[in-house]
């Protein structure tokens, strides 16, 4: 019978394939290594392909698109429940090939190399801020070993530290007062790093229309402008503004029975990186905008009757969905637009 869906369990040397045909029945059941991958494919009529959103599975979907087959990505918790028994490869295989097939499924864009590019800058700096804020917390436990207290902030490492060592060096140790410069230089040299990965991606914001477009948004500057242009793509990917919010996880997460509604904190689904930018861009423009508001307006009704962080995270929820609708209809943001 004529192979027509394949469900592929994507690993770093070994792969297992399972196909069915028109029917549903297995005709295919195949292990193939890395150098294999190309030319099987190659060699094989256009049919649906499935694989789990995982390692590597932009690369191979974009690969395989190329060979004229379908390539469908989805996220793995959707394909767990179709796992039968034991977890193993081959089970695995099937329940790709399997779960690609279903109607309702829901499936994950396909990236292209350039968005993929950016996010690997986003996701470099977000690695070195994390080691940077380690390393500052580091020193700072450390001199308050010997009873130096540094306030809370990488400036004041950079201001006080070489000052406070200055003042106690005839009571530390040569040896701790060597290894608190060596930390300081790491800690500058992370800093450095960080600046310079921004201004690669500030580039990349200035070159893309797209990405300047978002950032005319309140509460969105070159990073979450970035970012948002290189993680949605293209808009058409989602039916509605609410549908984005969501995939950011941004709406409030149901528990639901026997006809009651019950509404729980927001789910927190999808990409935490995006989300943090956009609340921390809403929590910006409420301070900023506390003071300078109309008493009519939307977001001073909601600071007054919401904590702020619950009104910022209806802003950037509302941020979502002016992103997703610009986007779409391919407009510039207007700060006094009003629906018809």
């Amino acid at each position: 019978m004529k192979l027509t869906t394949i469900g592929i369990d994507l690993a770093k040397s070994v792969f297992q394939l399972h196909g069915v045909d028109v029917h549903g029945k297995t005709v295919l059941k195949k292990q193939l290594k890395r150098n294999q991958m190309a030319t099987f494919f190659a060699n094989l009529m256009p049919c649906l392909i499935g694989m789990e959103a995982c390692g590597s599975a932009h690369y191979w979907a974009r690969k395989l698109q190329t060979l004229g087959h379908t390539v469908k990505l989805m996220a793995p918790q959707f394909v767990k429940p179709y796992v039968k028994t034991n977890k193993h490869d081959v089970a695995d295989a099937e329940a790709i090939c399997e779960a690609v097939l279903r109607p309702n499924m829901r499936f994950v864009p396909i990236k292209e190399t350039e968005q993929q590019a950016v996010l690997a800058l986003h996701r470099a700096r977000q690695g070195m801020v994390k080691a940077r804020t380690a390393q500052a917390n580091q020193i700072r436990g450390l001199l308050s070993e010997f009873g130096l207290i540094v306030p809370q902030g990488i400036t004041y490492l950079h201001q006080r530290v070489p000052v406070l060592l200055e003042e106690a060096k005839d009571e530390l140790p040569g040896v701790f007062r060597e290894l608190v410069h060596r930390l300081l230089t790491h800690l500058k040299e992370l800093d450095r790093q960080v600046g310079e990965l921004e201004v690669q991606i500030q580039l990349w914001h200035r070159t893309n229309a797209t990405s300047r477009k978002l950032e005319a948004i309140p509460g969105i500057g070159p990073l979450t402008a970035s970012a948002l242009a290189a993680s949605i793509g293209n808009a058409k990917n989602f039916a509605n503004g609410r549908q984005l919010a969501a995939w950011l996880g941004l709406v409030p997460k149901q528990h639901s029975s026997g006809g009651k509604t019950n509404l729980q904190g927001i789910s927190k689904r999808g990409d935490p990186y995006l989300r943090t930018l956009l609340i921390h861009g809403a929590r910006a423009v409420i301070l900023r905008a506390e003071r300078n508001l109309k008493e009519d307006s939307w977001l001073r009704r909601l600071i007054g009757r919401c904590h702020k962080n619950v009104a910022a995270v209806a802003l950037a929820n509302k941020t979502a969905r002016i992103v997703w609708a610009l986007l779409l209809k391919d407009r510039e943001f207007r700060s006094d637009y009003a629906a018809a």
